[in-house]
């Protein structure tokens, strides 16, 4: 028994001994910092490994050493709460899909108060919505709204800040929150730190913003939208430096900036660094001081001599003769430079650490842009020299894609914004990334048409699709007789004798109900009759008795042979996006009156081609009268002379391509008088940037009637009203015919497939 408790004893000793040697240091530390507690809160520790905390910190909330802008985890979150409220808002929480059941995706723009001045950048933007196809002017039916105060500049020292916002939206009744409300704002913060917080309490509202930081920034709820300055063109813009699908020359310089050194303040950092890659060859980095009016304050020893160097390049010049164009964070995370860069197909190099590019939610910018980092800068001559030659290209045709799709205009970046919201309201029927991502673009893809690639009339090469082998004949008839004239009936005949025809669509478009189905012809495909509206526009309505890929238009007076119809359509199956017809127009620049000219002569350029007589994919049904704003097609029934020529213009815009003529035996005659050419005299340059067929030399022509005289105006007036909406004129000029092998050469008749043609 003693022995027992003697083990026990010297067991207990030997434990508080240990506890004593190993655990008294921890002991005294542990009494330190609690008696210091007060301390400790005001230290926030400076941690130099990070993954040490990985299951206990967020490391977001770990501060940099020596770097005295970022704000402590406890101001940040303040920050982050004045801007957007008490909840982290998505669509299923913030928004009320139910105001977008009955109407669909309809926007309404507060209208504009008295006294309240409006920048001229916000002015395009309102302009932009009230242009497009969603704009509604019934509050009732809106599914989405925006203000009409001006949010897009909120620094404070700015001209055209705009106070006491949160009073004025808490009085509007349509507000509820800011729930359903769309806000739009390029900069936000002001110095030092330039924060995020744009001012006033947005509620439960989405925020379309430039400079969006990726902390900040909620995603599948905000939209990032580039930072564009007051100059950007309202519609159209400029083209993008790189023709479509050719190969640019090998440039001077590898990589190039030049721009602004802040020598304080937030952004310096990375700027103040830049001098360390210039090597004066192929690598070009530029910077000044004269910047600000107290720069000379706080100019260093390099200002003098980078300021020279500075003046000795100039910046178009470097833009345009380089591969790679640095982008690196200004004051705010966005900046000018990054539109600049695309536009001139430079490869942007960003530096710009926590930036939410613009509309990342769609647009995939690894196939676009190089995204550095701003701590690893010494790198970045080292890893573009590593891309292969062929992806340097793929980018740089990437940016023209992108700039032209999305960001040459306001209204695109607006309309984009606005299809990004609609894509959300119905996932099922969104648009994929892949649209997003290749020609046309997701503005130009409808997916209300359909989200099969294979139905449209971009992808046939890229993805081994092919249209459908038969076509469907679709005739507009506006006879007023109330009976079948013989021009109808014998193109009928000779249309349903193709063996490519599946069915005859016949679009009534009379006051006088159409014949009954004992006087139709009979032929050997349906024959549908569908009662019209008297809207030339209607003629394009995506009617659901078309079933196949292709259409053929025709008027009723149309004169064609079945040879004509077989060919015209296997042209069609290999050129599937364009417009293939025999009639055919063209448009030309007039330099003495300044706008552009419409000619029906016969000359060695072509640009437009009549619906009178044309194969194209129905899919151009569903774009003219879903994609094209109400007033442009109303436009086109005032003029009564039009409708064509729209279509025309929308298949360029979209395509970038002209349409194609095909042989054929006679030469078309319109309904009215021939027409011919008639110009003014003025004087005047085309556009900036837009190429144009010359005019013709030759004098025009005695116009035949004033019924011929009116119409042939009316369609001049037409093209040069189109060309002001759409911001430029997207008709392309043509000298290619295409006709069937060994047609009119001189040999045996037997071996020619298309034999009538010559006759």
């Amino acid at each position: 028994m003693q022995t027992r408790k003697k083990y026990i004893f010297l067991t207990f000793l030997a434990s508080w001994l240990l506890l004593f040697l190993f655990g008294g240091d921890q002991l005294r530390r542990f009494s330190f910092f609690s008696g210091r507690k007060a301390e400790a809160r005001r230290n926030w520790p400076r941690w130099t490994d990070r993954s040490l905390l990985k299951s206990f910190a967020d490391t977001e909330e770990l501060q940099r050493d020596g770097d005295p802008s970022l704000l402590s985890p406890r101001e940040r979150r303040a920050a982050w709460l004045s801007v957007y409220g008490s909840s982290r808002c998505r669509m299923e929480t913030c928004f009320d899909f139910s105001r977008c059941e009955k109407h669909g995706f309809k926007v309404f723009t507060y209208p504009q108060e008295q006294g309240q001045p409006v920048s001229e950048t916000y002015g395009k933007i309102l302009s932009s919505i009230e242009r497009s196809r969603y704009h509604t002017a019934n509050a009732e039916e809106a599914c989405l709204f925006i203000l009409s105060i001006d949010t897009l500049d909120r620094d404070h020292l700015s001209g055209q800040y705009v106070r006491n916002v949160d009073e004025k939206i808490r009085s509007f009744p349509l507000w509820n929150g800011g729930r359903n409300h769309l806000i739009f704002n390029l900069y936000s913060g002001t110095w030092p730190d330039y924060a995020g917080d744009v001012g006033f309490d947005i509620g439960q509202a989405m925020l379309a913003k430039a400079s969006f930081d990726t902390q900040s920034f909620r995603p599948g709820f905000d939209i990032s939208i580039p930072l564009f300055s007051k100059d950007h063109p309202q519609r159209g813009g400029d083209r993008g430096w790189l023709s479509q699908d050719s190969v640019p020359p090998k440039k001077k310089y590898l990589l190039v900036f030049k721009g602004k050194r802040y020598l304080t303040g937030i952004g310096s950092g990375t700027r103040n660094a830049l001098h360390h890659i210039h090597n004066g060859k192929d690598i070009i980095s530029l910077t000044t001081c004269k910047h600000g009016k107290d720069w000379e304050k706080h100019k260093d020893t390099r200002c003098d001599k980078d300021n020279i160097d500075y003046e000795r390049f100039d910046y178009q010049e470097l833009l345009h003769n380089s591969t790679f164009c640095i982008v690196p964070r200004g004051r705010r995370l966005g900046s000018f430079r990054f539109l600049e860069a695309l536009q001139a197909a430079c490869i942007p190099v960003l530096l710009s650490d926590g930036w939410e590019l613009p509309f990342s939610e769609a647009i995939d910018w690894g196939k676009a842009a190089v995204v550095g980092s701003e701590r690893l800068l010494l790198q970045i001559p080292s890893a573009v020299r590593c891309i292969h030659p062929e992806r340097v290209l793929a980018f740089q045709q990437q940016t023209q894609f992108l700039w032209d799709a999305y960001f040459s205009s306001v209204d695109k970046i607006v309309h984009t914004t606005l299809e990004i919201i609609k894509d959300r309201l119905s996932p099922h029927r969104s648009r994929s990334r892949f649209l997003w991502n290749a020609l046309p673009g997701g503005l130009l893809v409808l997916p209300d048409f359909s989200t099969h690639l294979g139905d449209f009339p971009f992808y046939y090469l890229q993805h081994g699709y092919s249209p459908s082998r038969k076509f469907t004949a679709f005739i507009r008839a506006v006879s007023q007789a109330g009976s079948l004239s013989q021009p109808i009936l014998r193109l009928i005949q000779a249309v349903s004798g193709s063996q490519y025809c599946a069915q005859i669509v016949v679009l009534w478009s009379c006051e006088k109900p159409p014949p009954s189905s004992g006087k139709w012809p009979q032929t050997a495909v349906p024959l549908t009759v569908i009662q019209g509206r008297r809207q030339l526009s209607h003629r394009f309505f995506p009617f659901e008795a078309i079933q196949t890929d292709a259409v053929l238009s025709l008027d009723e007076d149309t004169s064609l042979s079945t040879s004509e119809v077989d060919f015209a359509f296997l042209v069609w199956r290999s050129f599937p996006e364009r417009i293939v017809g025999f009639p055919t127009q063209s448009h030309f620049w007039d330099p003495e009156q300044g706008r552009w000219g419409y000619t029906s002569r016969w000359t060695n350029e072509l640009s437009i081609v009549l619906t009178a007589a044309a194969f194209y994919h129905r899919y151009y049904h569903s774009l003219f009268t879903e994609y094209l704003p109400a007033g442009l097609r109303e436009l086109v029934d005032g003029l009564a002379a039009c409708e064509d020529i729209l279509m025309n213009v929308l298949v360029a815009a979209v395509t970038k391509l002209p349409p194609i003529k095909v042989t054929q035996r006679k030469q078309h005659k319109e309904a009215v008088a021939q027409q011919a050419e008639c110009r003014d005299r003025a004087a005047g340059t085309p556009p900036p940037g837009q190429r144009s067929p010359s005019a013709p030399h030759s004098a025009p022509a005695e116009v035949k009637g004033t019924a011929g005289s009116r119409r042939f105006s009316q369609r001049q007036n037409c093209l040069n009203q189109l060309a002001e909406w759409f911001g430029y004129m997207p008709l392309v000029s043509s000298q290619l015919r295409l006709d069937p092998v060994l047609f009119k050469d001189q040999v045996s008749v037997l071996r020619k497939k298309y034999p009538s043609l010559e006759k």
